[in-house]
């Protein structure tokens, strides 16, 4: 197998067996990527930074590795790309933002760690938001369609996976932006339950909701990638005390007997456009016809979350970012530095009532899914189609409230983040005009396993995954 074309397609499963049975290697897996990321990059621009020598000398160990009988697991010799604002060490990394403007750390973040452990290959560090706000305008551009927003702040991973200029990314995910661009680049996109991957030597949006996860284009090259980066760690505050299981078996044990929420007042509102409310129908007439019980449920709480979400994330990001803003406030973009200084005003008292309020919601969570026996959730990841850049930056008059498309992605995301639950974001099929659509669920807390098992039985019904965005690429 030596077409650079057939290794980029192929998933991390496929590729981990393709090594074993010596019918690739790293070296011929990493030069296929670099080769895909010399020819997307002039347009796409999903990396920030791609370290090209180490990539390569990574990849010549893991072929030394694996043909000396040193089995790591399956992201051995695999080429994996990592969001910015996870610290590499002796490799740029720069949170998108000139305030960190050649900063190379002397430590790896733990996810980073994890990866190396595990033999992967990093292949690059992708773009992102600076500091993750959003306040930011990168150049990433969508594979689907250039005119597109890519989709929330680990855009360059969702965009270099779709490119197929990598075969896993890390992302992180504080309100969707692990499952947002993986709704809009037709992805899988875990948000584990809080405390289950390390936090630590990743720039902070807010500590309390912040988590990291991964991204794929299979259920289960997810879990796979899930199992070598989840764990406890000590230098993590945050990080739960729970065994990590292998989350790839029993994942094709389908979805008889499992029972699904449908929140359809929250969930399917008038705001969710025609083809996202019928893409998300068949989800749920899908796994019905699979075995699973769909159950009508009704959660009031669910009206808490998007105020209560935004108040603790911009108290802890001013908080995070105050001395810095005071001492080079200037580097930063208008729209980050903006939204950053809103967090400063917030008094004391709102972020309190903003926590109590947290604790009567991840409460409330808890009660339904004990109440209706719930495994799962079921939502549409977003509401609407990936809408179009120059609409987000750059609001038409028409627009209600000055709100931009993009304000509505957290009616869906922001319970999960919440509640630290964990959240999966799938393919769920595709508009009219060939745009991904995404469906989410949510499931009960350090039980990634059983929602792995739910989207691994949809995926093997249908063939979204495999359908890739457009080849050529115009420059420019």
């Amino acid at each position: 197998m030596t077409d650079s074309g057939a290794l980029i397609d192929l998933s991390i499963s496929e590729a981990a067996a393709a090594l074993r049975r010596g019918a690739t290697t790293s070296v011929a897996l990493t030069q296929a990527t670099l080769a895909r990321i010399k020819e997307t990059e002039p347009t796409l621009q999903a990396y920030a930074t791609v370290p090209a020598e180490l990539a390569l000398a990574a990849a010549e160990r893991a072929d030394r590795e694996l043909a000396a009988g040193q089995d790591r697991g399956p992201l051995q010799g695999i080429p994996i790309a990592v969001k910015d604002n996870c610290y590499s060490k002796d490799i740029r990394t720069e949170v998108g933002s000139k305030v960190y403007a050649g900063f190379l750390p002397d430590y790896d973040a733990t996810v980073v760690a994890k990866l190396h452990a595990a033999g992967a290959v990093l292949i690059g560090k992708t773009v992102c938001h600076e500091f993750s706000c959003g306040g930011s305008d990168p150049p990433t551009r969508s594979p689907w369609d250039l005119s597109r927003f890519p989709g929330g702040s680990s855009i360059g991973s969702g965009v270099a996976l779709a490119a197929r200029s990598a075969f896993g990314a890390i992302g992180t995910d504080t309100g969707g932006s692990v499952r947002i661009p993986a709704s809009i680049n037709n992805l899988v996109g875990m948000k584990a339950t809080y405390g289950r991957v390390s936090a630590y030597g990743v720039v902070p949006l807010a500590w309390s909701l912040d988590h990291v996860g991964p991204m794929t284009r299979t259920v289960l090259d997810n879990a796979l990638m899930l199992r070598a980066i989840a764990g406890q760690d000590p230098q993590d505050v945050n990080s739960a005390r729970v065994a990590v299981p292998d989350f790839a078996a029993g994942i094709d044990g389908g979805t008889a007997g499992a029972r699904i929420g449908i929140d359809r007042g929250y969930f399917l509102y008038p705001g969710v456009v025609d083809s996202v409310r019928a893409a998300t129908d068949g989800v749920i007439e899908t796994l019905a016809a699979l075995g699973a019980d769909i159950v009508e449920v009704n959660l009031p709480e669910l009206a808490l979350t998007r105020e209560t979400l935004s108040t603790i994330r911009m108290v802890e990001s001013a908080s995070y970012h105050r001395r810095q803003i005071q001492e080079q406030g200037h580097l930063y973009s208008p729209g980050t530095r903006a939204t950053l200084e809103i967090g400063q005003v917030i008094p004391a008292t709102a972020y309190v009532a903003a926590l109590r309020a947290r604790e009567r919601f991840r409460t409330a969570m808890k009660a339904l899914f004990k109440r209706e026996t719930l495994d799962a959730l079921i939502t549409p990841t977003i509401p609407v189609l990936a809408p179009l850049r120059a609409d987000v930056w750059q609001p038409r008059a028409d627009m209600e409230n000055g709100e931009t498309p993009t304000d509505g992605f957290v009616h869906h995301v922001y319970p999960a983040n919440l509640s630290g639950q964990p959240a999966i974001s799938a393919p769920a099929g595709f508009s009219p005009d060939g745009l991904p659509i995404g469906y989410s669920l949510i499931g009960r807390p350090f039980d990634e396993a059983t929602l792995y098992r739910i989207a691994y039985a949809y995926e093997k019904s249908q063939n979204w995954n495999e359908r890739q965005p457009p080849q050529a690429y115009p420059t420019g």
